[in-house]
């Protein structure tokens, strides 16, 4: 058994209907099982919850011991990249639809998390992207990323021309609709619907997709994540890159964003006997037709 949980972050998708009332309710059970509550601040100002301390997530990582994440996916991506750092550990509780990270039932919360404040669950790190974009010598963006760095071009332009290096090494030029370099856990988001492969989160690996590219030839690759992988934008008007959620737009020629294995991960807490086939399972559906 490991430690017992003291303090709680509490964060929630605060956008989402009927959100105020779930938070309270999980809130409340906390309390009740001898843990102090405090709302991430964004959290606490959007929906009211002014009964418990608001803090920022730099004030979270620092204070708090194990962090509860209400919603869907995006809210799960959002604050893992902030409290990585802090090697905060962070459990899911699904408001959303997918859930392939938030894995507990909304309404199953209660009998998921006392087993788990009390020290008994499993746990699982994953790993991240960090990388910036840079223009004649200076690095004008830093983004880090736990699902994908996706390159795309313009939404009223041609493809783009993308030249990419793996280290010291030319690659490829590669003219299609974008790139996506993708982690593990971001295996099962984009790079999916593109086409690529699905990587075991216990794999120390990317992946790089091509987005609708010109040339059939230009298929899905996975590379070892010890790779630094360097995308030159060589021609095409109004590319952007995305880390996640975090995202520049209109890169020039010669614009080069650079991709590599951050030195954080990210710390996730499930209950005792997740598994990760029984999620790819039940979120794609791969149990249809069995008895």
């Amino acid at each position: 058994m490991s430690k017992r949980f003291r303090h709680a972050a509490l964060v929630g998708k605060y956008h989402a209907q009927g959100i105020r009332g779930v938070l309270e309710e999980i809130a409340q059970f906390l309390l009740r099982q001898g843990l102090e509550v405090s709302v991430e601040r964004e959290t606490a100002l959007h929906t009211g919850l002014a009964d418990h301390g608001a803090l920022t997530p730099a004030e979270l990582g620092q204070r708090c011991d194990i962090a509860v994440v209400v919603g869907g996916d995006g809210t799960m991506l959002g604050i893992a990249r902030q409290l990585s750092r802090f090697g905060l550990p962070l459990m899911g509780i699904n408001q959303g639809r997918l859930g392939f990270i938030t894995d507990v039932p909304v309404g199953q919360f209660a009998e998921a998390l006392a087993p788990m404040i009390a020290g008994d669950y499993e746990e699982e790190r994953r790993t991240m992207l960090e990388g910036g974009v840079w223009r004649d010598g200076e690095k004008i963006f830093d983004g880090f990323a736990m699902n994908d760095v996706v390159v795309s071009r313009g939404a009223t332009a041609s493809m783009v021309e993308l030249k990419i290096d793996i280290g010291p090494e030319f690659v490829a030029n590669l003219r299609a609709d974008g790139l996506i370099v993708a982690s593990p856990t971001g295996s099962t988001a984009y790079a999916l619907s593109a086409g690529g492969p699905i990587l075991h989160p216990g794999i120390a690996g990317w992946v790089l997709v091509p987005i609708a590219p010109h040339d059939l030839s230009n298929r899905p690759i996975v590379l070892p994540d010890t790779a630094e992988i360097s995308i030159e934008i060589v021609a095409g008007r109004d590319a952007s890159v995305n880390f996640d959620m975090q995202s520049l737009a209109s890169l020039l020629h010669g614009d080069r964003i650079d991709v590599r294995r951050s030195a954080h991960q990210v710390r996730f807490l499930h209950p005792l006997g997740w598994s990760y086939f029984a999620t790819l399972r039940r979120k794609l559906h791969w149990h249809s037709g069995v008895n």
